[in-house]
């Protein structure tokens, strides 16, 4: 079969969407979908039509059609087939099959098209395929999710807890005849550092000094005077409990969005910049055996002027036939399949401006060993006294890369504690987690291989795994990298910028 294009148009054949799978004009298509409802017959269950040169095989969609055009020679069957796929994978990505939701999800049903046409031909896959592909989840996106959202809760019960014990500090001072108001907090701090019991002196030193020192500009009133009743004042429960907020609920949730918005993409609002990043993940077996490894990666484009939009980014990676690349449906096919380019396919239209479009995704897998760019061994061995003599051994694989921040956690199966007799680089001991942090600030050429000998309590060897690695890199595994751009409008080279990045995603062994 050969699949010319796949539409989803409207009954009086306007095309909302449309992906061609050969070459032709846009003109062509349109009249081709113009010419569809004059040969739908109303009232029949028909499923295709044919002209003198194609086929139409269609399948209404509500208030619109998805319609196959192929040629008359392919094979009905599959072209019907096929249509059902294409028709469960729309229904699947838009909650509401009108136009105004398939123009928002234009871009994942593109993609999804794409998945299962290639150049005309149908690909062997079915609708829970096709979902895992266009959905590319990141493990590591989810697990700073994770970190955020328990930050902020951690923020909301420390902030709880301290209003809880200023109201009671509040009680006891009301009970001894002292009055408890904000306004001269040095006389009162001296009040209840003779009186309060030791436990409570340590909290309210440090709860009560800062905050209001530096916020307030005027001399504390005295709390001698009598008050009346005032109108409009709030209570001081609410005026203590406003004035840690600030002291307790900013700073950590500062440093839990700073956390998460630490990975995002670096902007040239001016000009044109490229993010090209790569995610590693690998599974391998207690004995440093490879089972699979797995990269993923993405090639960003952000044009930030209209007048630069009209470019060609001329690419480089490595000549691997295990690399699979897939292109925007958008970017010319053909020019990056032969010259390794990446530029609209009517090269008439620009980028669109202010947008993070990703023009490329490639994917490797692969269970050759040469290919791990960093291979650890744990050797677990009893010590015959309820612990254990613990090697852990790392070794860079690829020389080319410089491997930066890299972390192998141990968990430690019994108590936390941890006898280091020698170790290249730094370790800690995260009792939270239960596991020993073997930290290495860079690994390259120089320092291909490094180990860390310890004692660690517990006689289980398989207690001591999986064994999680994490690094960066600006090396990427593929090699992909933007040699230059190139300005369409004035045949110039153009400026950019670019960022990459290595990541190890689900790095374990063991």
């Amino acid at each position: 079969m050969v699949v010319l294009a796949a539409s989803i148009v409207t009954k009086s054949g306007k095309a909302v969407i449309s992906r061609q799978f050969r070459e032709m004009q846009r003109s062509r298509i349109e009249g081709l979908l113009a010419s569809f409802p004059k040969l739908t017959s109303t009232g029949q269950q028909h499923t295709t039509v044919e002209t003198e040169h194609v086929r139409y095989v269609y399948q209404p969609l509500e208030e619109l059609f998805i319609v196959l055009i192929t040629n008359r020679q392919s094979n009905i069957l599959q072209d019907i087939e096929s249509l059902h796929l294409f028709a469960r994978v729309v229904t699947d990505i838009c909650r509401s099959c009108d136009e105004h939701d398939i123009l928002r999800n234009a871009f994942e049903l593109l993609c999804a098209f794409d998945e299962i046409i290639s150049e005309g031909y149908r690909e062997n896959v079915n609708l829970s395929q096709v979902k895992s592909i266009i959905e590319m989840e990141s493990h590591e996106e989810r697990i700073q999710e994770i970190i955020a959202k328990n930050k902020e809760q951690e923020a909301k019960e420390e902030l709880k807890r301290r209003a809880k014990q200023f109201d009671m500090q509040k009680k006891e001072a009301q009970k001894r005849g002292q009055g408890f108001m904000q306004g001269n907090f040095s006389s009162q701090n001296n009040y209840m550092g003779g009186r309060f019991s030791p436990a409570l002196e340590p909290t309210v030193q440090t709860t009560m000094d800062s905050p209001y020192v530096s916020r307030s500009s005027t001399p504390p009133a005295p709390s001698s005077k009598a008050r009346g009743m005032q109108l409009g004042r709030k209570p001081k429960s609410s005026d203590l409990f406003e004035a840690i907020k600030t002291e307790v609920e900013e700073p950590l949730l500062k440093s839990s969005r700073s956390s998460v918005s630490g990975g995002g993409m670096t902007k040239n609002p001016e000009g044109i910049h490229v993010n090209i990043e790569e995610r590693v993940s690998l599974a391998a077996n207690k004995d440093g055996g490879l089972e699979q490894m797995e990269v993923r990666g993405v090639l960003t484009l952000r044009v930030g002027d209209g007048s630069s939009g009209r470019v060609r980014l001329t690419l480089q990676a490595a000549d691997d036939p295990a690399i699979n690349f897939k292109t925007h449906p958008n970017v010319d096919k053909a020019v990056f399949k032969n010259e390794k380019a990446v530029q609209m396919r009517d090269t008439s239209r620009a980028f669109p401006v202010n947008q993070n479009l990703e023009v490329v995704r490639w994917k490797f897998t692969t269970r050759d060993e040469t290919a791990v760019p960093l291979t650890i061994n744990c050797w677990p061995s009893p010590a015959g006294d309820g612990s254990c003599d613990v090697n852990i051994e790392y070794e860079l694989e690829a020389d080319q890369l410089e491997l930066r921040d890299v972390v192998v956690s141990i968990p430690l199966p019994a108590e936390p504690s941890v006898t280091v007799h020698s170790a290249d680089g730094s370790y800690f001991v995260d009792r939270q987690r239960r596991s020993l942090d073997w930290q290495l600030p860079v690994i390259n050429s120089s320092n291909k291989a490094g180990s860390l000998e310890c004692n660690i309590p517990g006689e289980d060897v398989n207690g001591f795994f999986p064994v999680m690695v994490s690094f960066v890199s600006e090396r990427l595994i593929c090699d992909v990298d933007v040699n230059d751009v190139q300005n369409l409008e004035t045949d110039a080279p153009a400026e950019f910028t670019k960022d990459i990045l290595l990541s190890a995603d689900d790095y374990t062994i063991g």
